[in-house]
Order: structure tokens, then C-alpha cells, then sequence
């Protein structure tokens, strides 16, 4: 026993110092490829630094370059010629789309112009006109153009434009006939635009040259006399000189002194007649100019069938009344007879055989009626006969614009129904 740590000592020292002998070899191997990994950093690093060395000399060499360029033009003679040269023709393309055909040009290129540049050929004349009206543009603009509800008003006005409120229609306001046609070729009628012939545009239009008292019942508008009407506003139109006249005198300091001692408002947007939003008839109620207008739907008084089964004859012969009364329906969309009835762009008709022109309560008569009032001239049944045959001829200078009634049957009838509904 006492010789065995003798013979174990040897082999745990030998076995030690072969593991001392391999820990060392490993330890220099791993410090070697260390050395060999931070040289290569090392060198990419340097690499790095040398192109970006490079770059900024470039970067500073383009600096320079723009430098000179941008002291050359600034030395260059101020005419700027030199910068606005055209930009350079490519003859190589996209490949992409085609031109348009002739017809698709001629599809687009539908605007007309005041000198009638881009009228097509047609013609239409005043009675076409009338018919076309009632059935494509009568129900917003009434059967003689003068408004329903709040939608615009197309004839009469003429003495208006001076007013606080002018009435600016296609007689009274528009400088240019083509205005009419064109915009009514391309928007008209309400929700079916496009559907109008040019034919059809044209009668529409001398339609409405007669309803403001610009041509005769028996004109005809074509290509060819377009541009001999006259409108009678084309000349209160003038060039906007703003800009050479008074756009200095604003960019003074402003006046501070004498200013009013209140602002206060006069009118709001509201009264405005203009088209109404949600379409179809609306009234405007009482309103101030603190308190915002109602609107409403309009509410047509007893007309047609219940007016006639209420009102009474008076003696008038009951076939004759009713016969009016078909032929009333191109005389209500202005006039009201009936209990209830009420003015609108015309006078209420009750009782009007027997009284003196121009006296309907609330309602502004053109001068010619109130001559008449002051004259004390009576309606008769002659003279309403010859006021339903021919209103201008009868009344030179009248508001109402309609064309007349031709038939002596329908004329009789209307009188007779008129007379139907007294005060």
C-alpha cells in the first residue's frame, strides 16, 4: 500500500501538463484569428473612409460647378430668354392611347359663342317654340317663362335693373343670345339634359325672344339670323379695369377715421329668388331681416274642378263655364280665381268683369294698367276679349307675356268662366 501514491503522482503530473500543453495551443489559435478579424475591420474601415473621402470631393466639385453655372446666369443679361427655351422635342413615345376622331372632337366641341361660332343647322320657330316650352320647360318656368315658386324667372324685367332687387332674365339681363342657346343645348330640360334637337334649342329660344317682347309671334331663329337680335342689355356689360384703376388705391393703408358707428344687415340671402334646393314649388312666408324667411310648399288655391263645382254661375251659361275652364289651364300657372285665390305673377281674376283695370288689392301693375286706373277704364267683356286675343296689342308695354288666345270659342269660354267667380 505504501507504494501506490508513488506510482499515481507521475501519471496525474504527465496528464496535467499535456492538458496545460493543449490549453495553451488552443488559447494562441483563438488570439490568432482575433488579430486576423479586428485586421480586417480594420481594413474596411479604411476602405470605407476612402470612399467617403472620394464622395466628398465629388460632392464638393458639383458644388462648385453649380456655383459658376448659377454666377454665369445671374451675369447674363436679364431678358430671361435663356429660361424659358422650349422643352425639348422627343420623337420617341409612350405607346399609349391614339388620337381622337373627328367624331369625338365634334362630340366635346359643342360651345357656342357670342359672334355664333359652333351653331349647328336648324330652326325653330315662335309657335314650335311655345309647345315645346309647355311640355319640356313650363312646369320650373312657368307656360310664359314667368317663374314657378322659386325657380327662375326667363321674361320681363326690363325696368328693373336699377333696383335694389332687379329681375335679370334673358330679355332684361343677358348680353348675348348665344348664352341662351348654348346653356340651354347643354343643361336643359331639368334632369334630361342633351335630349333637346337643335331644332328644338332654336324654337325654345325664339320662344323665349317672344315672351320678352324681342321678335313677333311669327319669327323664326336659325343659324342664319342668330346674330341680328339685339338683346337689350348688351351694352351694360364693360371690361373689368380694376386692376389698372383701383387695385393700388386698396393696398394703401386703410382708413381708420369717420367709420359708421354700426353695421347692420339689410338683406339676407334668403329673399334672393333663386332656385330652390330641394326642387319643385316653394313660397317664401314673411321674414325680416333678423328673422330668417320659412319656406314651404306652395299650396295652390281651389282651382279646375272644385272651384267649379263651387263657384257659383251667376247665371252664365254652365256648358260655356265649362269649356273655360279647360282652356283656364294656360292661364292659371298665373292667375288664381276661386275662394282662397290669391295673386301671383298675375292679378286674382274674381270679379273682374265690371271693375276698373289695375285695382286688384296687393298686386304692382306694369305703367300701362296703372294709366288705366287712373283713367278709371272698366274691363268689359269686348275688352277682355281683345286683351285674351292679342295682351300687347291691347295693352301696349304689359308684363304679361303670352302670345294670346286664338280660338274665339276657347275666348268666350274664358270669359264666361271668369265671370263664373265674383268678389
Amino acid at each position: 500500500m505504501s507504494k501506490s501514491p508513488n506510482l499515481f503522482i507521475p501519471a496525474i503530473g504527465g496528464t496535467a501538463l499535456v492538458l496545460g500543453l493543449a490549453y495553451g495551443l488552443s488559447s494562441r489559435e483563438y488570439g490568432e484569428d482575433k488579430i486576423a478579424s479586428l485586421e480586417t475591420r480594420v481594413a474596411q474601415v479604411q476602405a470605407n473612409a476612402e470612399q467617403a473621402a472620394a464622395q466628398a470631393q465629388e460632392g464638393a466639385a458639383e458644388v462648385d460647378r453649380l456655383q459658376a453655372a448659377l454666377e454665369e446666369l445671374q451675369a447674363a443679361p436679364s431678358t430671361g430668354a435663356d429660361l424659358t427655351q422650349p422643352a425639348p422635342v422627343i420623337d420617341a413615345t409612350y405607346g399609349l392611347g391614339r388620337p381622337a376622331l373627328p367624331e369625338e372632337v365634334a362630340a366635346w366641341n359643342i360651345d357656342v359663342l357670342p359672334d355664333g361660332r359652333g351653331l349647328p343647322a336648324g330652326s325653330g320657330d315662335v309657335f314650335t317654340g311655345e309647345e315645346v316650352f309647355v311640355e319640356k320647360c313650363a312646369s320650373c318656368h312657368g307656360d310664359f317663362a314667368e317663374g314657378v315658386g322659386n325657380w327662375p324667372v326667363l321674361a320681363g324685367g326690363f325696368d328693373t335693373l336699377a333696383n335694389e332687387d332687379p329681375v335679370k332674365t334673358v330679355g332684361s339681363y343677358w348680353p348675348y343670345l348665344s348664352t341662351a342657346w348654348d346653356y340651354i343645348n347643354r343643361s336643359m330640360p331639368f334632369g334630361e339634359a342633351g335630349t333637346l334637337t337643335a331644332d328644338e334649342t332654336y324654337a325654345i329660344v325664339a320662344y323665349l325672344m317672344y315672351s320678352n317682347s324681342m321678335v313677333d309671334d311669327d319669327f323664326e331663329l336659325s343659324q342664319d339670323n342668330f346674330l341680328e337680335v339685339e338683346m337689350y342689355n348688351s351694352d351694360g356689360f364693360v371690361v373689368d379695369d380694376r386692376p389698372e384703376l383701383e387695385y393700388a388705391q386698396w393696398r394703401t393703408e386703410p382708413c381708420m377715421t369717420n367709420c359708421k358707428p354700426s353695421v347692420e344687415i339689410t338683406m339676407r340671402a334668403t329673399f334672393l329668388d333663386v332656385t330652390p334646393d330641394g326642387g319643385g314649388d316653394s313660397v317664401m312666408n314673411d321674414g325680416t331681416a333678423t328673422e330668417t324667411p320659412v319656406f314651404s310648399a306652395a299650396a295652390d288655391a281651389t282651382t279646375g274642378d272644385d272651384a267649379a263645382a263651387e263657384a257659383d254661375t251667376g247665371g252664365v251659361d254652365p256648358a260655356l263655364v265649362a269649356a273655360g275652364e279647360g282652356a283656364f289651364r294656360q292661364c292659371k300657372s298665373c292667375h288664381q280665381v276661386g275662394e282662397g285665390a290669391s295673386n301671383r305673377t298675375g292679378p286674382v281674376l274674381n270679379g273682374i268683369l265690371g271693375q276698373t283695370m289695375g285695382t286688384v288689392d296687393g298686386f304692382r301693375y306694369s305703367g300701362v294698367f296703372q294709366d288705366a286706373a287712373d283713367a278709371g277704364t272698366v274691363w268689359t267683356e269686348e275688352s277682355l276679349a281683345a286683351f285674351l286675343t292679342d295682351p300687347r296689342g291691347a295693352m301696349p308695354g304689359t308684363k304679361m307675356s303670352f302670345r294670346g288666345v286664338r280660338d274665339e270659342a276657347d275666348i268666350a269660354g274664358l270669359i264666361a268662366y271668369i265671370q263664373s267667380f265674383a268678389d
